[in-house]
């Protein structure tokens, strides 16, 4: 009789199927019994979880898995770790979770690095004026005096971050491989942990007025809830990039179209409010503004991979010395995303 712990996909098929590589798969099964991907059902179900979770250490979920309900906790004998292959884990667990001593991961920090990548990208793309010289170039034109004058690359500009979040921190780490200066907008980050980030603790209103790229990292919270707004946006200096790959209810998207209509700022969007975009959104003909359909994070095959690979790592640690890199508690809740 096998004395590895039980594990419990219980993800739609297609989660399974694009989160876990063979070989990955492969791997896990040499340190625990776990059910198969094939097995999945097309689209995972509280009834799915209730009738596979007795008897099951460790649960492995992701999106689109049902909140574990006291109904399904009822059934959870054995369950000591809930693993999310996903972001957020708010959409799936409950009070009965903490109630009951789980514990919980998610792969929010693998994600991180995806938009983080992605964040990096937008940057030196929209300060090399990229997607304006393709423009240019396909219309037959060439580049000028003017537009080489609007032209600038990451070297002695000031990166405004706004959120010390996974993926804040790991755009902070990315830029140091840049001569930039880093300013960070955080009410949670100590003096102490700043310094040992390398960055310099700014109000938002001087972060926005100071900053040549204002890149946002904020969890979607009440207290972040349309904290880009009309009496901060004005402090925006002309020739500054605004980039949000976190959430689009940060922004107040009627005080930014105001201040892209006069064509002096420069915005990517990977995330909007809501999503998609109303058709007839002012954020859809600007030319100032770069919208793509919230892909930063966990949405190339790719990152899917890792995501996986991640949350294997995670539950091994966990198995073999009861501690992992990043644990969720219940305290953290109010103030991540």
């Amino acid at each position: 009789m096998s004395t590895k712990p039980k594990v419990l996909l219980a993800m739609h098929k297609k989660w399974g199927e694009q989160i876990f590589k063979k070989e990955d798969l492969e791997y896990f099964k040499t340190f625990v019994d776990v059910n198969e991907v094939s097995s999945l059902p097309e689209m995972v179900n509280e009834a799915f979880i209730k009738e596979n979770i007795k008897g099951i250490d460790i649960c492995i979920t992701c999106w689109g898995t049902p909140q574990f309900s006291k109904e399904i906790l009822d059934n959870a004998d054995r369950l000591k770790l809930i693993a999310h292959s996903a972001g957020t884990v708010k959409p799936i667990v409950t009070d009965y979770v903490w109630e009951k001593g789980i514990r919980v991961t998610s792969a929010a920090p693998a994600i991180a690095i995806a938009v983080a990548e992605m964040t990096l990208g937008l940057m030196i793309i929209s300060l090399r004026r990229i997607f304006q010289f393709n423009e240019l170039t396909h219309k037959g034109l060439w580049k000028t005096d003017e537009e080489i004058s609007k032209t600038k690359s990451l070297y002695g500009v000031t990166i405004g971050i706004v959120g010390a979040s996974h993926v804040g921190r790991n755009v902070i780490r990315l830029l140091k491989n840049f001569q930039v200066d880093i300013l960070l907008y955080d009410p949670y980050v100590s003096q102490e942990e700043a310094e040992k980030l390398g960055v310099k603790l700014a109000s938002l209103e001087e972060l926005m007025s100071s900053s040549d790229v204002i890149s946002l990292h904020a969890p979607s919270i009440p207290e972040t809830y349309h904290m880009i707004n009309r009496e901060n946006i004005k402090f925006l200096k002309p020739g500054a990039i605004l980039i949000n790959t976190a959430r689009g209810s940060l922004i107040d998207e009627s005080a930014l179209i105001e201040r892209l209509a006069k064509g002096d700022i420069f915005v990517c969007l990977d995330v909007t409010d809501p999503e998609p975009p109303d058709i007839s959104s002012p954020l859809r003909k600007l030319p100032n503004v770069i919208l793509t359909p919230h892909i930063a994070g966990g949405n190339s095959v790719t990152d899917r991979w890792r995501q996986g690979r991640y949350i294997i790592e995670q539950i091994y640690k966990f198995i073999t010395q009861g501690i992992m890199d990043y644990e969720v508690t219940k305290e953290m809740l109010p103030r991540i995303a």
